[in-house]
């Protein structure tokens, strides 16, 4: 064991901090002044100090001792404890001697996933009356920052370190992990320290560690562009590019010639060029790619000159061309683009902009204040790009697929968020893991489950824990009604998590499917999702094995003559109406139609509306779906996707 937790030391780049082991802290940084320990198990402390050194720790009245390997790395373990008083740890190497104190034994639970997660207390309904109420000495919080990084490190910002939960530490803590982590002490009445590890807008490969990815068997080229980025950020971006190029002509062939400064393009539409493409009549929902295209005129003594091509941010990706020259590709929905143009590019007279712009989910399209875009000339003189594009739809990502992303980006990359929040705290001892994240993951459902369970498997083994619980925050209801049938990613999504829940007794669903709000992605009821972390971290974390912790899911789907039976988990009721609402009957081709349903005791009984015999059932299928539906604990029904058995 000890040997196996050294290796991963080495995997986590604990030798940043042995490279300056004399001015370096003995301890590694997640040690600081008022943590909290993991009680129940072994308590591990590693650190880094001079290659071979002896180190001598003593936590309260416990002695251990470690020595340094070949690169410095050192790893010790105390016997398990249970809490009590605070206590003191003590690590000394040579003539380095390194002390924290105000320590806890108790619980923690490591908090992660994206905005819904990161959303901070002080934003909560309520959030102002909880923040000035959250004095806590018992629970105990920290916050690992953004650290976006293409390799693992050891280190953390130097501001994040362990605090008391007061008004000022709680009130930019993430809300959902905060509620919970208070409920929970209710509960047990132990000391709780809860880790924020969040990042809003971040995809769920970006928390999969290399290993993880790689033993997915579909990530290896973006994992070796990635290394190559490490190495040489140069040629990362070269080989990204090519391949964002490859994908590009394969998706989208008939495009070929619109970034040619011949093509004629007067038959393109027009849109502002400071806007978000939403606000444009036909593209409200538009996730895609669009072309963009614009003309600068040039004197002769402008175009003899070098340049900066200044675009303001676009949503999400983009390839940008000048005369038919490319001059660079970015991703980062709000990162302004500035391409560098070598002189003998720019020509007197017109110059064709040609931007390929690609979005992926919400807002998409160039953006920014229209003064600011334009030809940054090496004379200091600027040209304009004018308040307007033409352009052009070239495919939605139902037809193109996913572009490959830039995976040294934090947020849509693959591995650096693992690598700069995660990879810091192991192997830290924890009670479990709270999980809220699949908003960026919903223009791919039909991945998420296999990544999801890639993330469980891939934090238990990092923090040595087979069985840790895994708490997973099912999404929040968030857009439009739908008056009939449709097909959701964000219903993908959930029920993808339905599916990683229903086959790992460990993991835990917390369902917010009827708690979100339609007109906005963040909504502000935290407070509810902490509570339903809560009630599964006491079911799968402490031993209330009969506790109701979630709310009707579905076991079978079985057809009867013209009837569907649907059998649940648990006794339902319906509220607001005298029938469920919200199930759909397909047929082999895809057809989906709502169902007249009733309700008897743990099933609800369908009646087939077409002639087709259906083949599957679903339930609350929709980005806001209407959900009247519950256990007789008031938690919803989970939304699902269900074979028919004959």
């Amino acid at each position: 064991m000890r040997s196996k937790i050294l290796g991963l030391l080495a995997a986590t780049a604990l030798a940043s901090l042995a490279g300056a082991a004399q001015a370096a802290p003995l301890l590694a940084p997640v040690f600081t002044d008022h943590a909290v320990l993991q009680r129940g198990q072994p308590i591990r402390v590693w650190g880094a100090a001079r290659p071979g050194e002896a180190v001598t720790l003593t936590l309260g009245d416990a002695e251990a001792t470690a020595t340094a390997d070949a690169e410095g790395r050192w790893l010790a373990t105390f016997p398990a404890r249970e809490p009590g008083a605070a206590l003191t740890l003590t690590a000394r190497a040579g003539d380095e001697r390194q002390t924290i104190s105000d320590l806890l034994v108790g619980d923690v639970w490591l908090c992660s996933g994206q905005s819904n997660m990161e959303y901070p207390l002080r934003r909560a309904l309520g959030g102002e009356v909880e923040a000035a109420r959250s004095a806590d000495p018992n629970i105990r919080l920290l916050q690992t920052g953004r650290t976006s990084l293409p390799a693992p490190t050891g280190a953390l910002p130097k501001e994040a370190v362990w605090r008391v939960a007061s008004p000022e530490s709680a009130n930019n803590f993430s809300a959902a992990c905060f509620f919970m982590g208070r409920e929970i002490k209710k509960t047990t009445g132990a000391p709780i320290g809860l880790i924020d590890a969040t990042w809003g807008g971040s995809v769920i490969q970006d928390w999969i560690s290399r290993e993880g990815l790689h033993a997915l068997g579909n990530y290896d080229e973006g994992l070796a562009i990635l290394a190559d980025y490490a190495k040489s950020p140069e040629t990362g971006m070269a080989h990204w590019t090519a391949q964002l190029g490859r994908w590009a002509a394969k998706a989208e062939p008939q495009a070929v010639a619109w970034s040619r400064p011949d093509f004629d393009d007067r038959d393109w539409k027009t849109m502002p060029a400071e806007r978000f493409w939403e606000t444009n009549p036909g593209l409200e929902t538009f996730d895609g790619t669009i072309w963009l295209r614009a003309t600068i005129v040039l004197t002769a003594k402008q175009a003899r000159q070098g340049a900066t091509l200044a675009l303001g941010p676009i949503d999400d990706l983009d390839t940008t061309f000048v005369n038919g020259h490319e001059v660079g590709s970015s991703q980062g929905w709000d990162k302004p683009r500035a391409y560098r143009i070598a002189p003998g590019v720019l020509k007197a007279g017109p110059n064709v902009i040609a931007v390929r712009a690609i979005d992926t989910s919400g807002g998409g399209g160039a953006w920014g204040p229209a003064a600011e875009k334009g030809l940054k000339l090496d004379d200091g003189s600027f040209a304009p790009l004018g308040g307007t594009w033409r352009y052009k739809v070239s495919a939605t990502i139902a037809q193109s697929g996913l572009p490959p992303t830039a995976p040294w980006v934090g947020t849509s990359g693959l591995s650096t968020l693992r690598n700069g929040m995660i990879a810091p705290l192991i192997p830290y001892g924890l009670k479990g893991f709270a999980w809220y994240q699949g908003e960026a993951n919903v223009a791919e459902p039909q991945t998420y489950e296999r990544l999801l369970k890639a993330l469980v498997a891939d934090w238990r083994r990092s923090f040595e824990g087979a069985d840790l619980p895994f708490l997973v925050v099912q999404l929040a209801d968030f857009g439009p009604r739908q008056t009939k049938p449709v097909e959701s990613g964000w219903a993908g999504v959930r029920d993808a998590e339905r599916r990683v829940a229903a086959a790992d007794p460990k993991v835990g669903l917390a369902s917010a499917v009827d708690i979100g709000d339609i007109y906005d992605i963040h909504p502000a009821n935290k407070l509810q999702v902490g509570l339903r972390l809560a009630l599964q971290a006491r079911k799968l974390a402490y031993g209330e094995s009969t506790l109701i912790a979630a709310g009707p899911a579905p076991v079978s789907a079985t057809r009867d003559g013209t009837l569907v039976y649907v059998r649940f988990d648990q006794p339902m009721v319906v509220q607001a109406g005298p029938r469920p609402t919200g199930f759909e009957l397909c047929d082999a081709d895809g057809v989906c139609q709502f169902a007249n349903a009733g309700q008897r005791g743990d099933q609800v009984v369908l009646s087939n509306p077409s002639n087709a015999p259906p083949v599957k059932v679903r339930f609350a299928w929709a980005d806001s779906p209407i959900i009247n539906l519950y256990g007789e604990t008031g938690l919803p029904a989970t939304p699902f996707e269900l074979v028919i058995e004959p």
